[in-house]
């Protein structure tokens, strides 16, 4: 069958797929944040900062994310290679919208627990930790789930500044062959079992977090 000799090159463009979905996810997720935290516990600067940060990122299309990043930057000296390149602009994007993530759920923890925090002399640090955060992560995990899998599907933009992605090895050999019904239907499947692996993982880490499991010294505070 001519569909299993295009599954090697499918299969390495996948494995780049989950490489730069996996490092944009772990790098946006600590861009989320801090920059979810400086806009709730940050002074004016600092939260102004994170403000201009998210609406920009959010404001503007990826894809010229992608090229202004890959095409403009080394114009003034700034150059990455292209896996580099994809992993930093998708790492932004997903931080710009998990800011607000994160944002909304920190604002979500009821003020009076805050305000018992104060009474208790505890520090805005160990408030932060110990109070708010343990009970925003709960909230807000099912949200980062489904910007993971959206990372995922946005990572296929990856394949327009020359990165061998799924995307990209399916349009080159869908070139040379012209079997597009084939090579786009297994493009599919990969998409989606990679999906559903990032779904389930995501299903799993929230679970963790609901039982308590992951935040062991929450359960104690």
């Amino acid at each position: 069958m001519d569909w299993l000799t295009y599954l090697p090159s499918l299969a390495q463009g996948a494995l780049v797929t989950a490489w730069i979905t996996l490092a944009s996810i772990a790098i946006g997720a600590a861009l989320a944040f801090a920059a979810g935290i400086a806009r709730v516990e940050g002074g004016r600067a600092v939260s102004t900062l994170a403000l201009c940060y998210t609406e920009v990122f959010r404001g503007t299309s990826l894809l010229v994310q992608l090229f202004w990043l890959y095409y403009a930057l080394p114009l003034v000296g700034l150059s990455f290679d292209p896996v580099t390149t994809g992993i930093v602009g998708l790492s932004l994007h997903v931080g710009a919208y998990g800011s607000e993530i994160v944002r909304g759920a920190l604002s979500a923890v009821p003020v009076a627990q805050r305000e018992a925090a104060r009474a208790l002399n505890f520090g805005r640090v160990h408030t932060l930790v110990r109070i708010c955060l343990p009970q925003a992560i709960v909230e807000m995990t099912p949200a980062f789930g489904n910007l993971a899998i959206e990372t995922l599907k946005l990572s296929s933009l990856v394949s327009l500044i020359s990165i061998a992605d799924l995307t990209f090895r399916a349009q080159s050999i869908r070139n040379i062959t012209l079997d597009s019904a084939t090579v786009y239907t297994l493009t599919l499947v990969g998409y989606f079992l990679m999906s559903l692996v990032l779904m389930l993982a995501m299903r799993l880490i929230e679970r963790m977090v609901r039982r308590g499991a992951a935040f062991p010294r929450a359960a104690h505070a």
